[in-house]
């Protein structure tokens, strides 16, 4: 049987390219997948947009996906891809949260993390907002601890010069829908996430049908591709 196509949505400050590793390992195995800029980030010619905007490119991308998909958001990319398959739910075929946002409706990112116990996280001392306070951008001597702290050696350096602005925007509109209550969904939870604390992963994992645990960082595609993709390729082949 043909896989399904994989769908993949970067996180906040991200790009398309954090996940080559893993789309590598893919290849390897036959998996046919995407990885997208949403608008602003990596490549995109396109202005940056909010969530909404974000969701809404994504939702355009489905529809250009012949058949079946297994839509993964990475971190911010869960409420974008909550808000995509609200608007285009037709092909998409399994929700993956890949230690990601899993918002009900009327949920937005800040205010549903405020609502959480309060846990301290190394993201939080990384953060550096604009002058103008419509972008933050992450401070590089944090983002190891943050975000690759289990990665191979130099990915680090690797990174940091492509990490990009990030709309505040994007983390204060709520989604409109709640797709994982009908759509099969998977949470993948990373205990030793230094962006999103299993605590709060633990609060929103609840809300899928399935849920993974992996013992690695916030950015499992480039700590754990093997592993990353064998999860995702059991979707893609069921």
């Amino acid at each position: 049987m043909t896989p399904k196509t994989i769908l993949l949505v970067h996180g906040a400050w991200h790009g398309a390219w954090c996940w080559a590793s893993l789309q590598a390992e893919l290849d390897r195995r036959g998996v046919p997948s995407l990885a997208i800029d949403l608008p602003g980030h990596g490549v995109s010619p396109l202005p940056f947009s909010d969530l909404h905007g974000d969701a809404q490119y994504v939702a355009d991308a489905l529809s250009r996906i012949e058949g079946p998909v297994v839509l993964v958001g990475h971190s911010y990319g869960g409420a974008v891809i909550t808000e995509a398959a609200t608007r285009h739910p037709g092909n998409v075929n399994h929700l993956v949260y890949l230690t990601a946002l899993v918002l009900d409706e009327g949920e937005a990112v800040v205010p549903f993390v405020q609502s959480l116990p309060a846990i301290e996280s190394p993201l939080g001392a990384a953060i550096r907002p604009s002058e103008d306070g419509a972008f933050s951008t992450i401070d590089p001597a944090y983002s190891e601890v943050s975000f690759y702290g289990e990665c191979p050696k130099g990915t680090t350096e690797a990174a940091n010069p492509r990490l990009c602005p990030q709309p505040f925007a994007t983390f204060f509109q709520p989604v409109t829908g709640a797709p994982w209550k009908t759509i099969p969904s998977t949470y993948v939870e990373c205990t030793l996430d230094g962006a999103i604390p299993i605590e709060h992963q633990r609060a929103m994992s609840v809300r899928c049908q399935n849920v993974v645990t992996l013992e690695t960082d916030h950015s499992p595609f480039a700590s754990k591709p093997a592993e990353t993709a064998d999860i995702l390729e059991r979707l893609a082949r069921n």
